[in-house]
């Protein structure tokens, strides 16, 4: 969270120490000379500005050619008539202060299933003045498949509903309780809940989007391409851990996360003595020319979740002619988007936004 902080609201903290600066290096000892301590406090201000505000350069950076890659990978986004605007750049600077704005969206809860004597759940997301028949974007939280909620990071269902999307948040079964393939067999039948809401609640259920963040991400990417579903047109993962055999043997610092412990508790053990369910649980082992065009968002500094996972499922769409696209992320960390309306925040709206708009218009 730190981390977070630091790299996605730190502005703030810059706005703190320019005025450091500013104070500290007008004053002046007796006799017109500034005080030492004085002049050296200044230029550790200064140097706080700009590492604070370093990651929106980078942001800026990275939005320049952020349109072009996405319209040379999936095409120009469809516009949606009564829906609010999308975003006109990767990222607004009056946006880092306002926050990013949103719409008139409806939000209702359904049960969806019930397994091993609980309700299964899901946030129903509409656009307040919906026409026609919606496409869906089904979002699947994150936590180290043992922890998290249907309401987490809420602002992008919010968002997404506002311009035009039916947005079903689900809750899923976790681990230890309910390990691997529990949130997978979760995934379907939310799939197929949403298919019996066409009629009352304008959504297609033929257009849909599997969003995931984290661990949320190796679920949306391996119901996207193990079901082989048509409906499922599209698929968006957030930082998510997907080559698990190299994760076992490659762990997150210790300090940060037991990413080793977390996959025995998912999947029952280690790959030793567990292989079939780390083979049965990588995304790309099932990747095909059939596989929906994919959105990898991935932070350069995530001490969670390498880079490497996205790189890994990439060379395999990359063999089997997908389109797909990463965005690289230089500054910023695990659960960047956390902070909505910062840097990490705005692109990756932006090139989910763009995304969607183009494989389910």
């Amino acid at each position: 969270m730190t981390s977070i902080v630091l790299s996605e609201g730190g502005y703030w903290l810059a706005l703190l120490a320019a005025l450091l600066v500013v104070d500290l290096g007008g004053w002046r000892a007796p006799g017109g000379r500034r005080s030492l301590a004085r002049v050296t406090a200044s230029a550790a201000a200064l140097a706080g500005v700009v590492l604070l505000l370093s990651p929106i350069a980078q942001a800026y950076v990275v939005g320049r050619t952020l349109p072009d890659v996405l319209a040379a990978r999936f095409g120009t986004p469809a516009s949606v008539p009564f829906a609010e605007p999308p975003r006109p750049a990767p990222l607004s600077l009056p946006g880092l202060l306002t926050g990013v704005r949103g719409g008139e969206v409806v939000v209702d809860e359904h049960v969806y299933a019930v397994r091993d004597g609980g309700d299964l759940r899901l946030d129903l997301y509409r656009p307040a003045y919906a026409e026609g028949s919606l496409p869906v974007v089904v979002m699947i939280h994150g936590g180290g498949w043992t922890t998290g909620d249907k309401r987490d990071f809420s602002a992008l269902n919010d968002y997404l509903a506002a311009r035009g999307y039916v947005v079903a948040a689900i809750g899923y079964r976790l681990a230890p309780g309910a390990r691997f393939p529990a949130a997978q067999e979760d995934v379907a039948e939310a799939i197929r809940y949403l298919g019996g809401l066409a009629e009352t609640h304008n959504l297609d259920p033929a257009r849909i989007a599997l969003v995931g963040r984290s661990a949320g991400g190796q679920i949306a990417l391996l119901a996207a391409y193990a079901r082989r579903d048509p409906a499922v047109r599209a698929v968006v993962s957030f930082y998510a851990p997907t080559a698990l055999r190299w994760g076992y043997a490659n762990p997150a610092k210790p300090g940060v996360v037991d990413s080793s412990g977390v996959l025995d508790i998912y999947l029952g053990g280690p790959p030793e003595t567990h292989g079939a369910q780390y083979d049965a649980a990588e995304p790309a082992r099932f990747v095909s020319p059939a596989s929906p065009p994919t959105l990898f968002i991935q932070g350069l500094r995530d001490e969670h979740v390498s880079p490497f996972h996205a790189e890994f499922v990439s060379a395999r769409l990359l063999e089997a002619g997908v389109p797909h696209a990463i965005v690289r992320l230089p500054w910023a960390t695990h659960a960047c988007d956390y902070f909505f309306r910062g840097p990490c925040g705005q692109v990756s709206t932006f090139a989910v936004e763009w995304f969607l708009g183009t494989v389910l218009r």
